[in-house]
């Protein structure tokens, strides 16, 4: 009788598993068996299943040892035994990067390749390639040559599977057995064929065309060659940015008739992710997901929902017509497939099936795992933007759901959603603000408490009852820890700091003697600078200005405009006075990515005096990828000028550069002072050039330019081999794209969480405000997006979010100009035939409001 462990029986182990005790050193000891004559195969093949499963658990084996047991087991080739064989095989592949001296066994595994036993060749192909390199494949090349081409199905599929982890100099030869394998009737051989054919062509999209063109042409019989062709389509779609009206999206589309579910399924999910398609486009798609969505199949109808809910979320429109089936799934006793439907119904329901729908979740939520719960949170959070009518009771659900037990991903994205709540419907705060309040009472996690007193800070001295919040902050100061002592530290009550300035932790004494100190002075410029809004320095910049400072004696006070700006990603959540996230401190920041470059350009002659280096750009491409030089710039701006970094590389191994610059025609007032060359450019290593150009200073406002750029460089010929150039050389050059500098370049990203606190201090000396009709827009989500990405300034307040169904919206917009200005803009945008933007503009310098108006005239 056969007895049956169930799964309780296999997680507490008792007797399910026989190797769970097992030591390295018992199983290497037993190991020696292997010397043995003659060999016992039943032992020696339980002693290599220790072995492989002790690697598998992530036991880390010595060199030393795992070459003396490789060694041994190599006289088990002496057997015949197939099981043993082929166990060899398995523990060939897994001890290959750990031993030394593997290519031992390359005859033998040779000799089994060849042989007559169709069991062994195919194992033995695939431990072959584990120890192969190009110096050693000659040796078997006209065998693998044979083998691809072979009439058993493994022994082929092993073969192409070993080619295609070759390099690619070593694959081009034996395309033409790869197109003769594409043909073979069994599935998976042609499956492995197709996979190698586009391993070869997909650098050259001509190639992967006519490849593409062929076979959808021709006809496949592996469902899993299907697939990789749909992928493959679909990846060149997006390349090429073609519309779908492309003959690759007619093949994608025919797919969704195919008589594997496995093909029709693909098809459908390639054609859901496409970018820029229509609901009309989506139709065919959605209509096969809602059949799998009936089917008997729990990975179908799981699939199906799964797609739709992704759907949903930018087309929720196109999913409508599945909402009977996804209803019917609510009861599905799979509980992934019922959360999914409920919360894919959330997305494209209406708000009279709101209450319904929350009551269903309520009762199996607790039955499902976080990420699940995750994802019914995620939905929420989305229905309550929809339909903010509704916010009560997606709040009581909520918080409901935190008191249940869970992870900290699972408690994070609630406590997420309940902020996002309260910012998108201010009638909701106080009972939002209540909700987390009780929750941080029991809270465990850290970084959910200091962010959750940080908006206590924030928003509850913006509440008609302040005060009773108190308590909970003064509950925080008492019982946790020195992290949330000091996130409780926000300007929320005088009473608490006197009580703080004498605390144990050195952070939480001087957050207190901070706050305490700008409080008092009961100024509300000082308390928009330094509490509501923060400095926004890079820290390590600070640190360095600040010794640079005490070494040059002065009487000249320090300057804050001297120090770079945090050139970090800034979110909502994340300000220089943000609450930390552990317990302790980092002892020091790690540089940033403007700093490093800082260091670089510091170090070169030409460069230095410029003063600090105000904004890095991200990279531009100037040529495209598959040309014979790839150049990008890096767009460096300081106070007066600009560095233009160019870094390029040489694709030609019959080449070598020397004397590469990128010479740049300006079209405005800009003036090139400066070109720095790089000396050698060798093939497929980068190098650098640089460009210095001096900004306009007769017209100030005068920040955008188009340069017209070329590279020049001197060519001398050189040996693909061994890199060795002419002793002559020809002056060349190469026509590149053109570079424009915007308003963008100037302007680094700043965040001001309380945007009317900034506001009320920059003051309004500088203020001019001005209207203009933006025709070529035709929403409110692209106007914003356009007006963030042409300024390149710091959206604020979550102004970025324009809720649906709106007519107008207000943007508020905050950076700094080089040379330390601070802007601030607020944009009004009104949608009627097109859209209507009028722009208030407030700085600390003049020409600064001059400047952001002209560039967005």
């Amino acid at each position: 009788m056969i007895k049956k462990f169930d799964k309780k029986d296999e997680e507490s182990g008792s007797g399910s598993n026989p190797f769970q005790h097992l030591e390295k050193s018992a199983v290497l000891q037993e190991a020696r068996i292997f010397n043995e004559t003659p060999i016992n195969p039943r032992r020696c093949l339980h002693i290599l299943t220790k072995i492989i499963y002790l690697l598998n658990q992530g036991e880390h084996f010595g060199t030393m040892e795992a070459t003396e047991a490789f060694f041994a087991m190599t006289r088990l080739f002496q057997s015949n035994d197939q099981t043993l064989r082929r166990m060899c095989y398995l523990t060939i592949k897994e001890m290959a990067n750990i031993s030394e001296d593997v290519i031992i066994v390359t005859s033998s595994l040779t000799k089994d390749m060849t042989g007559k036993e169709d069991v062994y060749r195919g194992p033995a192909i695939r431990a072959l390639c584990r120890i192969t390199d190009t110096t050693m494949l000659q040796a078997i090349e006209r065998y693998m040559k044979q083998a691809i081409v072979d009439k058993v199905p493994s022994v082929s599929s092993s073969a192409l599977w070993f080619v295609g982890n070759m390099s690619y100099d070593v694959v081009k030869r034996w395309v033409n057995e790869a197109q003769e394998a594409a043909s073979s009737d069994n599935i998976m051989v042609q499956y492995h064929a197709l996979g190698l054919l586009y391993h070869l062509r997909k650098n050259d999209r001509l190639a992967v065309s006519k490849m593409l063109n062929k076979f959808t042409k021709s006809g496949l019989k592996s469902p899993f060659a299907y697939c990789m062709l749909i992928r493959i389509a679909s990846k060149l779609l997006e390349e090429t940015e073609a519309g779908h009206d492309s003959p690759l999206f007619d093949f994608i589309e025919s797919c969704l008739r195919n008589k594997h579910e496995m093909v029709v399924y693909e098809a459908a999910s390639a054609i859901v992710h496409m970018p820029n398609c229509t609901a009309r486009e989506l139709a065919p798609a959605v209509s096969v997901l809602q059949l799998f969505c009936s089917s008997p199949k729990a990975a179908l109808r799981y699939a199906a929902v799964r797609t739709l809910n992704k759907v949903a979320m930018k087309h929720p429109s196109a999913v409508t017509a599945c909402n009977l089936d996804l209803e019917n799934l609510i009861t599905d006793s799979n509980r992934s497939i019922a959360t999914l439907a409920i919360t894919t119904l959330l997305k494209t329901g209406s708000e009279s099936s709101v209450d319904r729908l929350m009551k269903q979740i309520s009762s199996f939520v607790s039955e499902i795992s976080d990420e699940f719960k995750v994802v019914v949170v995620q939905a929420i959070s989305a229905l309550c933007q929809k339909y903010p009518r509704k916010h009560s009771v997606m709040m009581n659900f909520l918080s409901n759901m935190l008191r249940d037990d869970g992870g900290f991903e699972y408690k994070r994205a609630i406590v997420d959603c309940i902020i996002s709540i309260i910012e998108e419907n201010p009638e909701s705060k106080e009972t939002g603000l209540a909700h987390l309040c009780e929750f941080i009472e029991d809270c465990e996690h850290t970084v959910l408490a200091t962010k959750i007193l940080h908006l206590l800070g924030k928003e509850g001295p913006r509440t008609p009852s302040p005060s009773k919040y108190i308590r909970f902050i003064f509950n925080r100061v008492v019982l946790e820890s020195e992290a949330v002592r000091a996130g409780v530290l926000t300007p929320a009550g005088l009473e608490l700091y006197s009580m703080c300035m004498m605390d144990s932790d050195d952070e939480v004494r001087d957050r207190a003697t901070f706050y305490m100190n700008v409080l008092q002075q009961k100024q509300k410029a000082l308390n928009a600078a330094y509490i509501f809004n923060g400095l926004s320095v890079s820290v390590p910049g600070l640190e360095k200005s600040l010794h640079q400072y005490t070494l040059e004696p002065t009487e000249k006070p320090f300057d804050m405009k001297s120090v770079p700006l945090a050139n970090t990603p800034i979110t909502e959540q994340k300000t220089e006075f943000a609450p930390v996230a552990t317990s302790k401190l980092p002892e020091k920041p790690g540089p940033t990515r403007q700093d490093i470059y800082q260091e670089q350009l510091a170090a070169i002659p030409e460069f230095q005096g410029l003063g600090s280096l105000f904004k890095t750009s991200e990279a531009v491409q100037l040529t495209e990828a598959e040309t014979e030089y790839v150049v990008r710039c890096v767009k460096h701006t300081f106070a007066r000028h600009m560095v233009f970094q160019f870094d390029c590389t040489n694709t030609l191994n019959d080449q070598l550069l020397q004397k590469v610059m990128v010479q740049m025609e300006p079209s405005e007032a800009y003036e090139v002072l400066h070109y720095v060359p790089a000396a050698n450019l060798p093939y497929s290593q980068p190098g650098s050039c640089y460009s210095l150009v001096r900004l306009p200073e007769d017209d100030p406002t005068a920040v955008s330019c188009t340069f017209s750029c070329t590279l020049k460089y001197l060519v001398k010929d050189c040996d693909p081999n061994t890199g060795e150039p002419d002793d002559d050389g020809y002056d060349d050059e190469y026509v590149l794209e053109d570079l424009e500098v915007t308003v963008a370049d100037h302007i680094q990203k700043v965040l001001k969480p309380n945007f009317a606190a900034a506001w009320d201090e920059v003051g309004d000396d500088f203020e001019k405000e001005e209207t203009f009709a933006l025709a070529s827009v035709r929403t409110l989500d692209e106007a914003v997006g356009n007006i963030i990405s042409f300024l390149g300034m710091q959206p604020c307040e979550r102004s970025d979010k324009v809720p649906e169904n709106k007519n107008s919206h207000i943007l508020f917009l905050a950076g700094v100009f080089r040379g330390g200005h601070d802007v601030l803009v607020r944009s009004r945008l009104a949608l009627a035939d097109g859209v209507t933007m009028q722009v208030t503009v407030r700085s600390s310098d003049e020409t600064v409001v001059d400047i952001i108006l002209a560039s967005v005239g």
